[in-house]
This record gives structure tokens, sequence and C-alpha cells, in this order.
């Protein structure tokens, strides 16, 4: 036997001809199981291109499609105590902090940011459901009171995206705290004359819908978004009965006067554009790079086919 060709060259062979492929190429849709290319997917903006589904979407990679170009400049949150009791269950909640804060790569479960939207100055806050199921802390009560000051100081119209399981049970009674703080701040939009334009995303459940997910001048919500304060099946063990087809979803909600909109995601931007403008008793939006044509007035406006000969 020859050991050069019988073992050395398959083992370079294998070394070099070794490719590495990553292991998130591929997402399969919850609501029909379709596998979905992740350039494609994120292209989408997270909603499954097969059956429309809205997976979740994480607030900078939102932001990045909402703002115009993508660009933004987020505005500074005071970070609360960490752990303020001390708490542990299963773990030590600054351990949960900690590997909350690793894997998503942001502070807390609220992203601020400021910029344009089809031209119109505004103030944006998303919440994170991938961090600590985007739960309400004291970080989040700070961020929304931040978002309303920067707002009001700016003169700004606010927009938040909600998503979250509800109030931190780790921080006990400082997180419920945030309740009342975050309906203060919602109030000082409104004493200062600013429109606040919320979005509903799957899922906002708990303190948060008691709050500030329900307090804006335009409700909206993402198809298919589960918004309620108790869930469902708290609400079936409790009365015992059978609860309606597409109970406390953002279609069933709309129905019985809860929601103002449901608009896909793709279809978002334009429409708080629009919403902006009105409330703010602002011209509509040129949606394009390039501004609107000036024509003067009393000016012939020639057809296209003219102009072209």
């Amino acid at each position: 036997m020859n050991w050069i060709s019988n073992y050395v060259r398959p083992r370079i062979n294998s070394i070099f001809s070794r490719r590495e492929v990553p292991e998130n190429l591929w997402t399969k849709c919850d609501e029909c199981g379709q596998m979905l290319f992740h350039r494609e997917l994120a292209a989408n903006l997270n909603v499954c291109p097969n059956c429309g589904h809205h997976m979740a979407i994480r607030p900078r990679e939102r932001f990045q499609a909402f703002f115009d170009g993508g660009v933004f400049t987020e505005v500074k949150v005071p970070e609360p105590i960490t752990d303020p009791l001390q708490f542990r269950d299963q773990k030590k909640y600054a351990d949960r902090v900690r590997e909350a804060r690793k894997t998503t790569g942001e502070k807390d479960a609220m992203l601020v940011a400021e910029g344009e939207v089809g031209r119109t100055p505004i103030v944006a806050a998303a919440q994170d459901f991938s961090y600590m199921a985007g739960s309400m802390g004291m970080y989040v009560g700070n961020a929304i009171i931040a978002a309303a000051e920067r707002a009001v100081e700016l003169k700004r119209p606010l927009v938040l995206f909600s998503a979250a399981g509800g109030a931190r049970m780790q921080e006990g009674i400082l997180s419920l705290m945030q309740m009342p703080r975050t309906t203060v701040a919602v109030q000082m939009l409104k004493e200062a004359g600013l429109p606040y334009v919320v979005v509903l995303t799957h899922p906002t459940t708990g303190g948060v819908t008691a709050s500030y997910a329900m307090l804006g001048d335009v409700q909206i919500a993402e198809p298919g978004a589960l918004i309620c304060f108790a869930g469902p099946r708290v609400i079936e063990q409790t009365i015992r009965e059978k609860l309606p087809e597409g109970f406390q979803r953002a279609e069933y909600l709309l129905d019985h006067g809860m929601l103002d909109r449901v608009t896909p995601r793709g279809k978002l931007k334009e429409e708080i554009v629009s919403i902006l403008r009105m409330l703010l008793r602002e011209p509509p939006a040129v949606m394009a790079d390039l501004p609107a044509p000036v024509v003067e007035v009393g000016a012939a406006v020639e057809p296209p086919a003219a102009a072209a000969e």
C-alpha cells in the first residue's frame, strides 16, 4: 500500500475542500413550516413570504428599515440599579441580566432612537422580546420617560413598538411602578400637543398592555399579534369556557373597537408617516429620495408623451 496516496492525499483534500456553513442559513416558519433562506427572510422584514406570518424582529433591524436610509441616533437612557431586590430564583437576577446582554448585545429590553421617517422628524422606541421576553422593568420605564422627554424637547411625535411578556417579576413592585411612571410620560406628550402612535406587535401582554401600550392617539397592530392582559389559556381555565376563535388577536380587537388599524409590517412606515403628518397638520410626505417638482401657479403642464417629443 502506498501510504501517501491512500492516507496523506485524502487527508489533504479533506482539509482544503472543507467549507464552513453557518447553522443559521435557514429559518422554519412557525405558522406554515416553510424553510426560508435567511437573506430572503431579512429582506422581507422577517415576514414569511409564503403565508405572511410575522416573526419577531429586533429593534435595530426594525429601525434600519423604518428610518430614512436606515440612519438614526440613539437616545441615552439613564441606567437604574441592576438588582435592587437581590432577587434569586433558579439563578441570580444579575446573572440573568448579564446573560441577556451577552446574547442580545443590548443594555436592556428597549431601544430609543431619533431620526426621520418619510422626511418627518420623530422619536421612536422599540421593545426587544429576545431580552428576557421584553419584560418591563425599571430600565424600560426610564427608556419611555427618556423618549417622551426627548420628543417634548425637540417637539417631535413619539412612535412606540411594543413587544412584551409583561412586567419583570425579578424587580417586584418596582417593575409595577413603571405603569404609572410611563402613563405620566405619555401625558407629557399629550400636554405638549404631540402625537403618540403605538404599534403593538406579537406578543404584547400584561402590565405593558395595561399602561403605555394602549394609550396611543392611534393604535396600530401587526397581523396576528397577541394583545392582552391575561393570556387566553388563563382566561379559559378561570371561566371554564371555550373562547371565540382568534380571541385576543389583533384582528379580533380591531373588530371590537380596541384598535384603529391592523397593518402588515411592510406597509407600516408609509401608514405611520401619513398618520403623523395628518396629526401634525403638515402636507403629505414625498415618499422618494428626490423632492417633489415645483410647478408655478397657472403654468401649463405638458403630458409625458408630448414632453418626450
